[in-house]
C-alpha cells in the first residue's frame, strides 16, 4: 500500500521535489506492460499440442510412402491450427492495451500554486486533481471540495446511474481511475495510481488470466492420444501377422506404416476448422462476431451462462415505465430508449407532473448520429428520462424552458437527496422540487391528500425495482421572488424509472432454461434492483448475484469451473474484462459495450442482443455433433480396414489390400466428404436437448460401440465380396477395393443430419464426387497403374455396389428405430 505524500493546501498542490519523490517511490501513472513471448516461443508452444503432435507424424509418414497429396494438406492444417493458437494470445495483449488507452490522456492538476495540464502519466500520489463535467479521472483520489460532483461508475462497477460524491463521507468521496465525471466539479488528493488503480487492479487480474483450453481441444487432445496408441498397435499386429505368413518385412513395414496413416483421421483438424470457420461466418450474418475460431464450438459445450444485468440483459438506458398523481392514481408509460415515442396510459390529469419533471431538470436529449443510430442521453440519465417523458405527453422542454425561465435553484446533493428550481411563471412564479420520496414526503407543511397511499405506493414500486422520484410544487402569484426553500409545496406525483430489460430478455431467458443452460445475472446493481429485473424475464432467484465487485465476479466463475461447468460471460464494461478473460467463453456487447470488454472477449454481440447467444449456443452444438458424426464415420472406416486386413489372410486372401490403395481409399472417404459432414445443418431438436457432460469423451454415449459394429459391418460385407470373388476367379482385390471404399461411401450418406428435407447439400455432392474418383481407380488406365488394380466387369459392379449399400441401409435402420443415435 503506498502512502500519499500529504498536501499542505489544495491551493498550492505538491512541489517539484514532492512530486520528483513521489515518482521514484510509484513510477508513472500508467498500466504496466508484460514482456512479450517471442514468435518462435509461442509457435513452439502450440506445436507442443498431442493432436498437432500426432498430425506431424501422419505427415512425416505419408512423406516416407512418397504421398505428397496428403503430407501438404495435413502441413497446411498444422499452420491453420498453430496460427489460431497464436492469434488467440494476441487477443489478450490487445485487451490490456484497451485498458491503457481507457486511462485519461490528459490530467488537470494543481502544481506548485499553479494550475497546470499534463498527460496522464505524470500523476503521482498526493496530487491535487482538479474535476469538472465530462473529465476522465486520471487516478484514484479522495474527493477533498467539490460542487454537486457526479461521477459515471457504469463501466467500472456495473451502476446504471451516476453516482453522488461528497467530500468527508466515507466511500462516498471516493472516485476512480477510468471513470467519467458528469456533472459538477471538485478538487481531489491522488492516493493510488498506476498499477495500484483501481483500473490497474482489474489489469492486473486481466494480465492474470491465461485461456484455458476449449471442451473440444480437450476432448481431441484425448482422442490423438488413444487413436495414436491404437493406430501403432493395430498396424504392429497386422505387421507381424504378415510375416509369421511369411511376407517379407518390406511389404510389412510398408502396409503397417499405411494403416497407421489410415487409422488416423488426419482430415479431423480441417474438418473441425472449417466447421468453425462455416459457424463463425454464419455468427456474423446472425449479429456475432467470433474472434475466436474454438469459441462457436465452446459455446456449444455451456452448461452455464452468468450474464451481466446493464446493457446485456436491460437496454442500458433510463426509462419512466409508471406514474402516480394523488389525483388520478397509477398510469403507465410505454416506448424503448431515450427516442421520445411511446404513450402515456391514461394520460388526464398528469401535466404538472410532466411539466415539473422538464422544469426541475438539467439534461437533454440528442437525436442519433447517423441512419439506425439511437438517441443519447445528454447530462444525467434520469433526467434525461424525465424529458423523453415530457415529450410523450406532447410537451416542448426548450419551448418549456423559454416559457417557464429558471432564476435560482438548489442543485441535487447527497445530503438533501433533492433539486429545486425556481421559475418565472406566466402569471407569477413557480417553485418545483423533486427528490427522493422519503424526503420529499417528510417536508415540513408539504400538501397531499393520501400521504400515507403515496408512501406505499413509492416502498411498492421501489421494491419492485424502479428508481422513484417525487415531484412537488407551489405557485406563487405576481410579487417578490419566493425562496427556494420556500415550504408548503405540493406534492403533484411520483414518477417510477428502471432500465428496462430488452424486449426479447424473457424469451431468450427461456430459450436457455429449454436447453438446458442456467442463467445466472450478475450485477453491480442493488439487491431489489437485480432480484426485480431477474423475476421480470425468468431469472431463478438463487441465481442472481448483486453488488459484486471485479474480483467477485472473478471468483463467481471460478468457482463454477472448478465444479466442472462450462461457464459463458456476458458484459460490457471495464469491471467485466477479467471475468470474460477467465470464463470458457466471453461474450462482449459491440454496439454499447467499451473496448476493454470488447478486446477481452471471444464473441462480440454487434447487435448488442443476447438472444446471438442463443443462436451462437446452437452453432456450437451442431459443430460438436458434426464432428462426432465424422468420427463415427471416420474411425468406423479405419476399424473395417483394420480388420479386413487383419482377418483376410485367414480367409485365403493373403493381402487384402496394397498400401497405396488403402491410402487411396483413405483420401477419398476422410477428404471430401469429411469436410462437407462439418458443413451439416442442425438437428431441428438440438436445442432442447440438456448440455453434454463437460468431461464426457468425445466417443462417449454410446460412439464407439456405433463405431465398432458400424466398422465390423463394413469389414463383414467386404471379407464376403472377397471370398467370393476368390472362389470364382474374379479379381478379387479390385473388387475389396470397390467394395470397401463404396461401403464407407454409403455409411457417410446413411449418419447425415436428418428432419432437414431432400434438398442436395455439400455432403452429397462430395459423396458423389468420391464415387466416380473410387470408379476411376479401377477403369481408369493410368489410377490402375498407380493403385495396381483391374477392371471389373458391369455385373460384378452391380453386385458390388448392391452389397455396398447394406452398411448403410442397417445404419440408416438403426437410427429410425433409436433417436438416441
Amino acid at each position: 500500500m503506498t502512502t500519499a505524500i500529504p498536501t499542505d493546501s489544495l491551493a498550492t498542490g505538491l512541489t517539484d521535489a514532492q512530486v520528483a519523490a513521489a515518482r521514484a517511490e510509484v513510477g508513472a501513472n500508467t498500466i504496466p506492460e508484460a514482456a512479450r513471448p517471442k514468435p518462435w516461443t509461442r509457435v513452439l508452444a502450440q506445436l507442443r499440442d498431442p493432436m498437432i503432435l500426432l498430425l506431424l507424424g501422419a505427415a512425416a509418414l505419408a512423406m516416407v510412402l512418397g504421398d505428397l497429396t496428403d503430407t501438404t494438406v495435413i502441413a497446411l492444417v498444422v499452420v491453420l491450427n498453430t496460427a489460431v493458437g497464436v492469434a488467440q494470445e494476441l487477443r489478450a495483449e490487445r485487451s490490456l492495451a484497451a485498458l491503457r488507452d481507457l486511462s485519461a490522456p490528459t490530467a488537470r492538476l494543481v502544481r506548485n500554486g499553479h494550475r497546470v495540464v499534463l498527460h496522464a502519466a505524470e500523476v503521482v500520489p498526493g496530487d491535487v486533481l482538479v474535476l469538472e463535467a465530462g473529465d476522465i479521472v486520471a487516478a484514484d483520489a479522495v474527493l477533498r471540495d467539490g460542487h454537486h460532483l457526479q461521477v459515471d461508475e457504469a463501466a467500472l462497477t456495473g451502476e446504471s446511474v451516476p453516482v453522488d460524491k461528497r467530500a468527508g463521507v466515507a466511500d462516498v468521496d471516493l472516485v476512480y481511475a477510468g471513470t467519467v465525471v458528469t456533472r459538477g466539479r471538485g478538487l481531489c488528493e491522488v492516493t493510488q495510481t498506476g498499477a495500484r488503480s483501481s483500473l490497474g487492479r482489474i489489469a492486473t487480474l486481466l494480465g492474470e488470466q491465461r485461456p484455458r483450453p476449449t471442451p473440444l481441444q480437450r476432448r481431441l487432445s484425448g482422442l490423438g492420444r488413444v487413436l495414436a496408441l491404437a493406430a501403432i498397435a493395430l498396424s504392429a499386429v497386422v505387421a507381424v501377422s504378415g510375416l509369421l505368413r511369411g511376407e517379407s518385412l518390406a511389404d510389412m513395414a510398408l502396409v503397417g506404416i499405411s494403416l497407421a496413416v489410415a487409422a488416423v483421421p488426419e482430415s479431423l483438424p480441417a474438418v473441425v476448422t472449417l466447421a468453425l470457420a462455416l459457424g463463425a461466418h454464419r455468427m456474423a450474418k446472425r449479429g456475432g462476431v467470433v474472434r475466436s475460431l474454438p469459441a462457436v464450438e465452446t459455446l456449444g459445450s455451456v452448461t452455464v451462462l452468468a450474464a451481466d444485468k446493464t446493457g446485456t440483459l436491460t437496454e442500458g438506458r433510463m426509462l419512466v415505465e409508471r406514474l402516480w398523481t394523488p389525483e388520478c392514481g397509477e398510469a403507465g408509460v410505454t416506448g424503448a430508449g431515450y427516442e421520445p415515442v411511446g404513450e402515456i396510459s391514461p394520460g388526464t390529469g398528469l401535466a404538472r407532473l410532466l411539466r415539473d419533471g422538464a422544469l426541475c431538470n438539467d439534461a437533454d436529449i440528442a437525436q442519433p448520429d447517423e441512419e439506425g443510430g439511437i438517441w443519447r442521453a445528454v447530462g444525467d440519465p434520469t433526467e434525461a428520462a424525465l424529458v423523453v417523458l415530457a415529450a410523450k405527453g406532447g410537451v416542448d422542454s426548450a419551448a418549456l424552458g423559454e416559457r417557464y425561465p429558471r432564476v435560482a435553484e438548489i442543485p441535487f446533493d447527497h445530503d438533501s437527496k433533492r433539486m429545486t428550481t425556481v421559475h418565472r411563471a406566466p402569471d407569477g412564479w413557480l417553485v418545483v422540487c423533486k427528490g427522493a420520496p422519503e424526503v420529499l414526503l417528510d417536508i415540513p407543511g408539504l400538501l397531499c391528500e393520501v400521504p400515507a397511499h403515496a408512501r406505499e405506493t413509492a416502498m411498492s414500486l421501489a421494491r419492485k425495482g424502479y428508481r422513484v422520484l417525487a415531484v412537488a410544487e407551489r405557485a406563487y402569484p405576481e410579487g417578490p421572488r419566493p425562496s427556494a426553500d420556500a415550504e408548503g409545496l405540493v406534492l403533484v406525483g411520483l414518477v417510477a424509472i428502471i432500465d428496462p430489460p430488452r424486449e426479447s430478455a424473457a424469451d431468450v431467458v427461456a430459450t436457455f432454461r429449454r436447453a438446458g443452460v442456467r442463467l445466472l445475472l450478475i450485477t453491480g446493481d442493488h439487491p431489489h434492483t437485480a432480484h426485480a429485473l431477474a423475476a421480470r424475464v425468468g431469472i431463478d432467484a438463487d441465481g442472481v448475484y448483486a453488488r459484486t465487485r471485479p474480483e467477485q465476479k472473478l471468483d463467481i466463475v471460478a468457482e463454477l469451473q472448478a465444479r466442472g461447468e462450462v461457464v459463458a460471460m456476458t458484459g460490457d464494461g471495464v469491471n467485466d474484462a477479467p471475468a470474460l478473460r477467465r470464463a470458457d467463453i466471453g461474450t462482449a456487447m459491440g454496439g454499447e459495450g467499451t473496448e476493454v470488454a470488447r478486446q477481452a472477449a471471444d464473441l462480440v454481440l454487434t447487435d448488442d442482443n443476447l438472444g446471438t447467444v442463443a443462436a451462437a449456443i446452437e452453432e456450437g452444438r451442431r459443430i460438436y455433433a458434426n464432428v462426432r458424426t465424422f468420427l463415427r464415420y471416420a474411425l468406423a472406416g479405419g476399424v473395417a480396414e483394420v480388420v479386413v486386413m487383419l482377418l483376410g489372410p485367414l480367409f485365403g486372401l493373403a493381402l487384402p489390400l496394397l498400401p497405396a490403395q488403402i491410402l487411396w481409399i483413405n483420401m477419398l472417404t476422410h477428404g471430401l466428404p469429411g469436410v462437407a459432414m462439418g458443413a451439416e445443418p442442425a438437428d431441428p431438436a438440438i436445442m432442447r436437448a440438456r448440455p453434454r457432460p463437460p468431461q464426457q469423451f468425445i466417443l462417449g454415449d454410446g460412439l464407439w460401440r456405433r463405431i465398432a459394429w458400424t466398422g465390423a459391418l463394413i469389414a463383414a460385407v467386404t471379407l464376403g465380396v472377397g471370398v467370393w470373388a476368390s472362389a470364382t476367379g474374379r479379381p478379387w482385390q479390385s473388387l475389396i477395393f470397390l467394395t470397401l471404399g463404396l461401403a464407407q461411401l454409403g455409411v457417410a450418406l446413411a449418419v447425415r443430419t436428418r428432419g432437414t428435407g431432400l434438398r442436395p447439400r455439400f455432403l452429397d455432392i462430395a459423396v458423389a464426387g468420391a464415387i466416380l474418383l473410387q470408379l476411376g481407380g479401377v477403369y481408369l488406365a493410368p489410377l490402375r497403374a498407380l493403385l495396381g488394380t483391374e477392371p471389373v466387369g458391369l455385373t460384378d459392379l452391380a453386385i458390388v455396389a448392391g452389397v455396398a449399400l447394406l452398411p448403410g441401409l442397417a445404419v440408416l435402420a438403426a437410427r429410425l428405430g433409436s433417436r438416441s443415435t
